[in-house]
């Protein structure tokens, strides 16, 4: 679903106005870069993260008006001064940028990387303006995942947050339904707020809910001819809305896969490994996770990929890690270089094309012939291949 974040009260106007004007003096603006095709190197696994993150960083990550320790993603490079100014923002993309943030910390731990962790955690706070929590279910699942791992694997305590983020999620629960909604007052249930709700949950230690979830995406949204999971259904009234996403089957794999580990039940590892069949079998082309458009749906195929290398690293899926490290070769071979850093497609499986003249300023105004030629402007683009290359060094570091 598209729904980067365009409601603002006053006070969110306020804050942008100022923002604006605050980066208007002491910003320079975002500069121009070249595109040329990827060079022959072929770095190791960490190498490519490693790249894939200081890309990301050096366009996207910015500090929130001029605070101190406040820094968030903005959504497209290259970016206007509106951009900067984080006048528009999208809670969960800057949630899976701290993820990924996570992740590249948790690879090679520095102090720069552990304070860019704290920075855009406290960043996420400061722009939501009201609190940790919003209306979306699906947002504070990611959010709050994030944040857990960030405890656990770095020692850095969101314990406020993690705690209030919990109680928002058992508080969305619907007893008559059995899952948790899209959002708050809606009658949409769908797998990408239940299947990283119930991950979450697992995390957290409630087993029973994490199984109650895990059960309504396998009775309710599974459909029995491909295996794949839908992306949700409404209630009441039951009419299920059957389009298939990428990142519907990872959260779903992903939940299965931390009930397995958590419960022993032989019933959570072959539903993880069933899912992992379908997704090779009807979601990749030459073995690498199919592509997307860009926007919302640029995050799809990175989503998949972790929780293919959780399944992989934490049941032994073959399969699995073979998809992440296909998907890892295609990426980086079709990749364009920015400057020297990568520059992703939102489809993995075809190069990204550069313009006749490859010393050519990146000009990305045309949305149809940039997606023609597997150009994207859209941080959910470039932090989909930083999430999949992240994994394919988990898997490669642990031998899988």
């Amino acid at each position: 679903m598209n729904r980067r974040n365009h409601e603002f009260t006053r006070r969110r106007v306020l804050y942008a106005a100022g923002a604006a004007i605050v980066l208007a003096t002491v910003a320079p603006p975002t500069p121009a870069g070249t595109i040329t095709r990827g060079c022959s190197r072929d770095p190791d696994a960490g190498e490519r993260a490693e790249l894939a993150e200081q890309a990301i960083v050096e366009r996207h990550v910015r500090s929130l008006w001029g605070l101190p320790q406040r820094r968030l993603g903005v959504l497209v490079w290259p970016a206007d001064l509106a951009e900067r100014a984080f006048g528009r923002w999208c809670y969960w993309w800057q949630a899976h940028l701290l993820d990924c943030a996570v992740d590249a910390a948790h690879r090679a731990r520095t102090p720069e990387r552990i304070d860019r962790v704290v920075a855009l955690a406290q960043g996420i706070r400061t722009r939501n303006v009201t609190g940790w929590t919003n209306r979306y279910y699906d947002d504070m699942a990611w959010l709050v995942l994030a944040l857990e791992r960030a405890d656990r694997l770095l020692d850095i305590r969101f314990a406020d947050a993690i705690g209030g983020l919990r109680t928002a999620l058992i508080d969305g629960w619907n007893p008559d339904v059995g899952a948790v909604p899209w959002r708050s007052g809606d009658d949409f249930y769908n797998t990408a707020a239940i299947g990283p709700t119930g991950i979450a949950m697992a995390r957290l230690g409630e087993l029973s809910r994490a199984g109650e979830l895990a059960d309504f995406l396998n009775t309710r949204l599974r459909d029995t001819d491909s295996g794949l999971i839908h992306d949700g259904v409404h209630e009441p009234g039951g009419r299920v809305d059957r389009t298939v996403h990428t990142y519907c089957q990872g959260v779903a794999v992903g939940l299965e896969t931390e009930l397995a580990l958590r419960t022993g039940e032989s019933g959570h590892r072959h539903r993880a490994a069933a899912l992992v069949t379908a997704v090779e079998h009807r979601l990749t082309d030459t073995g690498v996770i199919a592509g997307a458009a860009g926007n919302d749906s640029g995050l799809f195929m990175g989503i998949l990929a972790r929780y293919l290398a959780e399944t992989a690293l934490s049941l032994g899926n073959a399969a699995a890690a073979n998809i992440v490290h296909a998907s890892a070769e295609a990426a980086w071979a079709h990749r364009a270089e920015v400057d020297g850093l990568p520059l992703f497609g939102a489809d993995w499986n075809r190069p990204v094309e550069v313009p006749e003249h490859p010393g050519i300023f990146l000009q990305l105004a045309d949305a149809s012939a940039a997606s023609a030629a597997n150009l994207s402007r859209d941080l959910s683009v470039q932090l989909s291949a930083w999430m999949l290359l992240e994994a394919d060094y988990r898997l490669t570091a642990a031998g899988r």
